[in-house]
């Protein structure tokens, strides 16, 4: 791992997604560490990332997150389940400063939610494919059932804007139905845009599940990682924030802001 000391905690967190949902991630780690410099990185040019094939989708990870160690970073976050159930595992070994991925962490905090042992995982079709979250629960040897529900649909009406409406409450009610039939008493969002679906997920369930957001769970575990590798920034002023996609910067700032209402420069990246 790296040094520890002051020149290691200057050095920014690198944080990155297949495009804007990685941007609750940023907003959580903001929110619990607002002196920490962070770069985010969104490959909008090739989103979205669930319709592809994991070997495809592995590969776009450790590109980026070459791209990201070339600017320094301290830590790699990779704030989208598909891009964790790819790469995480090699990641971690590959690069020399701490990964740190969504999946395990929304694990841990379900399992320790949840009174009746049943899981409710929601996840675009690559990220429920993957078997990563079965997996990841099943190693916590709690013994849990985990019941999977891809939702295909849900991110590009998230960043059309349709956070709630006729249509949304009717394919959720359709995507929740096997999982409500399931008595499921907590339910993992296993997609980076789903925290932004809570209203419409608590009205269809009627607030009786415990809803899981990988975002907040996944800024706790940065907080401990950097502390305990002596990596925190520990002055009391804000941290910098450089954002950079490898679209079109205005429709990222424009679909962004509902993620990130502060979002203002956007730099382009054009992917090689």
């Amino acid at each position: 791992m790296v040094a520890a000391g002051s020149a290691g905690a200057e050095r920014p967190i690198g944080i990155f997604d297949s495009g804007v949902g990685g941007l609750t991630v940023v907003r959580a780690i903001e929110e619990l560490l607002p002196q920490e410099h962070l770069v985010y990185f969104g490959d909008t040019a090739r989103a979205p990332y669930g319709p592809r094939s994991v070997q495809e989708v592995r590969r776009f990870a450790f590109e980026i997150m070459d791209l990201m160690a070339g600017h320094d970073v301290k830590m790699l976050v990779i704030a989208c389940n598909a891009m964790t159930a790819a790469a995480y595992e090699e990641a971690r070994d590959r690069y020399g400063v701490p990964v740190i991925g969504v999946i395990e962490p929304a694990v841990h905090s379900a399992v320790r939610a949840t009174h009746n042992g049943k899981i409710g995982v929601l996840g675009t079709p690559v990220t429920i494919g993957s078997g990563e979250y079965q997996r990841a629960l099943a190693a916590t040897g709690r013994g849990v059932e985990v019941f999977c529900q891809p939702c295909p649909a849900f991110v590009e009406l998230v960043e059309a804007g349709d956070l709630f409406s006729e249509e949304l409450i009717g394919l959720a009610e359709g995507y929740l139905a096997p999982l409500m039939a399931a008595d499921v008493d907590t339910l993992i969002l296993g997609c980076t845009h789903y925290p932004l679906l809570k209203g419409v997920l608590h009205w269809v369930t009627k607030g009786d599940l415990e809803l899981i957001s990988s975002a907040e769970a996944v800024a706790r575990d940065v907080y401990a990682r950097l502390v305990s590798e002596g990596l925190l920034r520990r002055v009391a002023e804000l941290g910098t924030r450089r954002f950079m996609v490898s679209g079109d910067p205005g429709q990222f700032r424009a679909v962004g802001s509902r993620f990130l209402p502060e979002l203002r420069e956007v730099e382009a990246v054009p992917w090689r």
